[in-house]
């Protein structure tokens, strides 16, 4: 009676030097195409990937008139967790680079044959195994792995890009907030003036009761403006908070210029820089050519690995050392993998249809906010041109004739309003100015706290 045992056990320590050649994919900036042939070695992790992001702002001195933007986007990059958040997930796909092609494990194990033959313990002894993997599968599923990482790396740049423009939208709201907040507390002193000035004319028998009940109304309700731009300001600084990542900041007052709107920006140009910097646009040609390899990934899968065995034995009833090579090749007759080509190959195909859908799709949201930045510039130019000096200069003239008596109280009612009226829409239209520009200059980018790329699905 012959028995046979085969016991195997994982080795680690055997690594061909194929598997120690494979590359990483290159950090690249933002906008940066993936190449498919020019790759260096994987420096090890760190926090922040080196070359691709934005460089990050100098940190910002905090002024005695307040804090400036520049202080806020510091903040906001150590601070907002969406960053973290991606780079994680860069450091992940680089692990999932270094795994794809490392090789096999060999095996090695105890082996015995024919035991109780002649009375003896058989054929005693050890095996050695592994499994050589052909058709360049290794560095092919590394060139794949490589291309999620340049992906990812876009979305990180592109997560930075976000965060910098929400930082700066909120910036300039709270500005304009801060503004509100000043010309509301003026018109709340202008109506107590005009509640003064109604009250003298009425004891002069120059006014009426008519013009006190005005006064008074009128001045109620700028108090209401103004608590109103109060608690504006503060839900505006709440959500600034939010995305500096420390959302317990108490308001403090920034130092800024929210009517310094920069020269023009001409539609050829910021189309032009979207669509040669745009990390949107970038990640999707990484994954162009992330299907390009799987597709060359694909054909090769059919080629047979090649495992290779050896054993050495003692056969205990003639004295003598044996040695056996095994050698096992599949055999590809009926799956070569036919599906998986037709999936690759149609992937493919929608990776670079997705390319083209995200030029046009920066193109449309493009066309949106310079639409938006346009309408404002040009809303900015008459509020400071001429209808705020207009409404000004109309103020003055009705207030200093109401105290003479050569106009109603109804009449300076209408310019204190419609003063007031024209610096609100003179703040707004700067904030859409503003708005739009941060947006065209963010490459279209916002809304960091939806999550990074990875959570909203691939550009």
């Amino acid at each position: 009676m012959r028995f046979t045992f085969l016991l195997g056990v994982a080795v680690v320590s055997f690594i061909p030097l194929t598997a120690r050649s494979q590359t990483v994919p290159p950090t690249t900036g933002p906008g940066a195409r993936a190449s498919m042939a020019q790759f260096v070695q994987p420096p090890e992790p760190r926090p922040l990937n080196e070359g691709e992001l934005l460089p990050a702002p100098e940190p910002g001195r905090h002024h005695a008139a307040g804090l400036t933007l520049s202080d806020l986007e510091q903040m906001a990059l150590q601070n907002n967790p969406t960053l973290s958040q991606a780079q994680a997930q860069v450091r992940a796909a680089r692990g999932v680079w270094q795994q794809v092609g490392l090789y096999p494990n060999p095996v090695a194990g105890y082996a015995a044959e024919e035991m109780g033959d002649a009375g003896t313990a058989g054929k005693q002894g050890g095996f050695v195994g592994q499994e050589f993997v052909t058709g360049g599968k290794l560095r092919l599923n590394r060139q794949v792995a490589c291309q999620e990482v340049i992906r990812l790396q876009q979305e990180l740049a592109a997560q930075q890009f976000r965060v910098l423009t929400d930082i700066q939208t909120g910036f300039y709201d709270a500005l304009v907030a801060q503004r509100t907040i000043e010309l509301a507390d003026r018109l709340v002193k202008i109506a107590e003036e005009g509640v003064q000035t109604a009250e003298a004319l009425m004891k002069a028998k120059e006014g009426s009761r008519v013009d006190i009940l005005q006064a008074r109304v009128e001045r109620n309700t700028a108090r209401i403006l103004y608590e109103n731009a109060r608690n504006r300001h503060q839900g505006v600084w709440r959500r600034l908070a939010a995305v500096v990542g420390m959302p317990d900041m108490a308001p403090a007052q920034l130092a800024g210029n929210i009517e310094d709107t920069g020269l023009p920006v001409r539609w050829e140009d910021a189309l032009s820089r979207v669509l040669s910097e745009s990390p949107e646009l970038a990640a999707a040609a990484a994954e162009v050519q992330a299907a390009q390899w799987s597709t060359q990934r694909a054909r090769v899968e059919w080629i047979p690995n090649v495992g290779v065995q050896a054993t050495v034995q003692h056969d205990n009833a003639s004295g003598d050392d044996v040695a056996g090579v095994q050698v096992a090749l599949p055999l590809p007759l009926f799956n070569r993998n036919q599906g998986n080509i037709v999936a690759a190959d149609s992937r493919l195909i929608a990776a670079q249809r997705n390319v083209e859908r995200v030029r046009l799709n920066l193109q449309s949201r493009l066309a949106e906010v310079f639409q938006r930045y346009a309408n404002a510039g040009q809303q900015v130019e008459k509020y400071r041109g001429t209808i705020l000096p207009d409404a000004k200069e109309t103020l003055d003239l009705v207030a200093s004739g109401y105290q003479q008596g050569e106009f109603s109280y109804l009449n300076l009612l209408t310019a204190q309003r419609t003063y007031f009226q024209s610096n609100l829409a003179y703040l707004n239209s700067l904030l859409q100015l503003k708005s739009a520009q941060v947006q065209i200059e963010g490459l279209l980018l916002n809304e960091s706290l939806n999550g990074s790329s990875g959570q909203r699905g691939k550009p």
